[in-house]
This record gives C-alpha cells, structure tokens and sequence, in this order.
C-alpha cells in the first residue's frame, strides 16, 4: 500500500545504549511507502524526562501518529494518552502495566546465559559492556555493526528502569508486538507474556533483540501492517 503525502507520520523511538540511528534501515522503506517518518530522541534520563521527550516530538507533527519502540522503548511509547496517536508498534519491547516499573518485567524470568550483569555506575548510569553487543544486543548482526552500536552507545540513567508507570495506552490503543525468538536481552517468554496481556496483533520471528538490525524487513512490515490498519479504521 502506498500513503498519500497527508498519511500518518511513524514516531521510531530508540531504547537504551542507542540512538535513532539504531532506525536507519527502517526510515527510507517506510518513506518509499508515502509515510512521514521521524527518529524521536529521548535522554534516557529518567522514565517521565523520555515521555515528555516523545510528547513534544508528536507536538511537532500533523496528522494520525503510529509510536514505534524498541526494548525499553516499549514503556515509553505507551505512556502518553494523546489523541493523535492510532497504534502502537513493540519491537522486542517493554510494555509494563500501570503500577510497574521497567525493571519488573524485564527481570520477569532468568536471563539468557549470554546476557549482561549490569550494574549502575557511581552516577546512576548503567552502560552496556561493549563485548556484549556482540553477545546479547545484537549477536546476529556483523562484526561492523557491533562497532558502530558500541562507539554511538548512550547510556541509560536508573531512574528510567524504576520509576512506576502510568496507565499505559495499550490498554485503549491497537498494538503490535514482534516477538524475537532468539533475544538474549529481554526473554522471548518475557514479550509473549507482555504482548497476550495487552492483546496485541502478534508476529513472532527467529531474530535477535536488534531487528532493525539484522532482519528489517521484519519491522518495516509490522509497522506497514499497522499504519494500514490505522488507515483503514
């Protein structure tokens, strides 16, 4: 399906240790298909500094809005009641329920045996240890990847993991959740749980925890998917 230059605008919003860089094989497809797109930049700062972030991004466009987030992401996008806003797209996402925080559902269950001790430095930072890009974020994608993912890594601030979240939108918005099989970040058990309890449009796929990465055709279909359900509704 191709959009008309008044179709709905796609909101790509990043997670920890990433920039909206981390969207660039996603961006030119979904313009090729008539959709406005934006890469929204949060600071990782606290959970409420990123929702006020991806507020005014939105407040900067025109039209029916599709929020689109990765990893922890996933909290964020839902936690703005705004009207323009259509659906909601979950790319190996957090999606915690009013009352929890990001932290409760991502150590929902054992991690991955690959996956990272993190641990908040004397500031309240956490950072990802760069060998494991190459080992639990993206361990599909090339060895150029992990280097580029590694140099850009922006750290995430603790306050953003355990800051309690409001009623998340998901409860009264359409949602979208790609399940990635093969995520050693945030367990594959974990978004089936997370993705039935907001009875979410489900695509689940042999991929690791960066698909925008290593399978994009995977997201750009999902969030095409949602933008044409949006239209047709």
């Amino acid at each position: 399906m191709k959009f008309s230059s008044q179709s709905a605008t796609v909101a790509l919003v990043h997670g920890a240790w990433a920039d909206g860089s981390c969207w660039t094989n996603i961006i030119l497809p979904l313009r090729r298909r008539g959709l406005k797109v934006t890469a929204a930049p949060v600071p990782l700062t606290s959970f409420s500094d990123d929702a006020a972030a991806l507020r005014r991004v939105i407040e900067r466009t025109l039209g029916p809005v599709i929020l689109v987030g990765h990893a922890y992401a996933g909290a964020v996008i839902a936690a703005l009641q705004h009207e323009r806003v259509q659906s909601l797209v979950y790319i190996a996402a957090l999606a915690p329920d009013e009352g929890e925080t990001v932290a409760d559902v991502f150590y929902r269950v054992a991690p991955h045996p690959e996956a990272p001790h993190l641990q908040p430095d004397s500031d309240g930072w956490i950072w990802m240890p760069d060998e494991y890009f190459g080992r639990a974020v993206a361990h599909k994608a090339s060895a150029d990847q992990f280097a580029i993912m590694t140099a850009i890594q922006r750290p995430i601030s603790v306050r953003c993991i355990q800051e309690k979240v409001p009623l998340p939108a998901w409860k009264t918005k359409p949602s979208w959740y790609l399940i990635a099989e093969e995520d050693r970040m945030i367990h594959p058990e974990t978004q089936a749980f997370m993705a039935g309890r907001m009875r979410a449009t489900t695509r689940s796929h042999a991929v690791d925890h960066t698909p925008m990465y290593t399978a994009p055709t995977l997201v750009v279909d999902l969030i095409m998917e949602a933008a044409e359900a949006a239209v047709s509704g």
